[in-house]
């Protein structure tokens, strides 16, 4: 079991109704994030996760890349690192959203 992170419009992120964000704009943040790439979804993946996006390690050897993951309408980390909580918050203000725990704490963006 993990801690996740979401990015999300509603008031709660598991609230089953309220605005969502769309894979338009999550596709158009990605592409003008350059610490963000879009990859694509392994071939035969079962899962419900659509639209997944890595960040681009910039130290080499010293960073991984972490995935976040849009999924109905919102966007998730499991376990982020303080650097892509970061980076949530920021992706947060270019979609009009905010940032979220599990437990329904909200971080500043």
């Amino acid at each position: 079991m993990g801690y996740d992170l979401h990015i999300t419009r509603r008031e709660n992120w598991w609230d089953e109704e309220g605005e969502v964000i769309s894979t338009m704009e999550w596709e158009a943040a990605v592409a003008a994030d350059p610490d963000l790439v879009l990859v694509p979804t392994p071939e035969g993946w079962q899962g419900g996760t659509e639209w997944v996006a890595e960040t681009v390690p910039r130290n080499e050897g010293k960073s991984r890349p972490e995935p976040l993951w849009w999924r109905v309408g919102r966007i998730a980390a499991k376990h982020p690192s303080d650097a892509l909580v970061a980076k949530m918050c920021q992706l947060a203000k270019v979609l009009d959203a905010r940032v979220q725990g599990d437990d329904g704490e909200y971080y500043d963006s």
